[in-house]
């Protein structure tokens, strides 16, 4: 099950391993997903566009510092 933390408006969600994105997330929500490789910021858009960094975080901390602060950015 999801995990979801709200932060200046935006819901950045964890997702857990098998989770489909879109299932849970919808536009404007940020979402965290683990694999094998690290952490993944995936920023959710119109109609299921998914976006994110190019690599991913070595830690969840790592993952979810940086969402927050792309969360604060686009709440202004």
């Amino acid at each position: 099950m999801p995990s979801t933390i709200v932060h200046h408006t935006i819901s950045i969600i964890t997702l857990d391993a098998g989770e489909v994105m879109l299932d849970h997330c919808q536009d404007g929500d940020i979402a965290l997903v683990q694999q094998d490789d690290g952490w993944w910021v995936n920023f959710i858009g119109e109609d299921g566009a998914v976006d994110g960094y190019e690599t991913p975080f070595d830690s969840y901390n790592k993952a979810l510092g940086t969402a927050k602060a792309a969360a604060e950015f686009a709440a202004e």
